[in-house]
């Protein structure tokens, strides 16, 4: 089988008085934290993720949180590379609950990062979603995640979610084929035109 692009979602639910209290000490950027990724289970796009694949594929990526190059987008771009102008947030720090990957995420103060903090106090629920490419063969009633996978980013969507899936701050999604940009756009532009930034569609 080809390697394709996967990618699985959770949802972040923050109320905005959590905002003032998740704020990084160094520079002042909103810090969010809940659930990266659940291993050893069917997860709601029908794949299954070995632990051993994720430790492996977390195990690599702790030199890019390292680096401060552990970044990701607003919205899933249909690439395997993380476009810079696109960026929102940084991937901080990861440790195993259990078999969830639990991670912190500081929101950048860049125009995607902008934005993405103002759905956030505005009480918008929005999806941390892992991108990667790899292969799934069938194992019983799932999609296997093959040994080929390579975890390449998270990134924050407005994908639904899986209902009953709440972990914390964030609960795992489920990955649709269609997207309705309609509402998100909506909050978008009128956060770019207050800003005296408004796009000429």
């Amino acid at each position: 089988m080809s390697k394709k692009l996967l990618i699985e979602t959770h949802t972040v639910n923050i109320a905005p008085s959590q905002l003032i209290e998740n704020v990084s000490k160094e520079n002042g950027n909103i810090v969010v934290e809940g659930i990266l990724a659940t291993a050893e289970v069917k997860n709601g796009n029908g794949r299954y993720y070995s632990r051993q694949l994720w430790e492996r594929e977390l195990d690599k990526y702790k030199e890019l949180i390292n680096e401060r190059r552990s970044l990701g987008e607003l919205d899933h771009p249909e690439s395997s590379v993380v476009n810079l102008k696109n960026v929102s947030h940084l991937v901080t720090d990861y440790n195993w609950d259990g078999d969830n990957v639990m991670g912190k995420i500081e929101i950048l103060p860049t125009p995607s990062g902008n934005i993405l903090k103002e759905l956030i106090k505005n009480g918008i629920t929005v999806g941390v979603s892992s991108r990667g490419m790899g292969s799934l063969e069938p194992m019983g009633n799932v999609m296997e995640v093959q040994d080929d996978f390579e975890l390449l980013c998270w990134d924050f969507v407005s994908t639904p979610s899986n209902p009953g899936s709440f972990m914390g701050v964030l609960q795992e999604g489920k990955q649709s084929i269609e997207y309705d940009y309609t509402k998100i756009n909506q909050i978008i532009t009128e956060i770019l035109c207050s800003k005296g930034s408004c796009p000429v569609f």
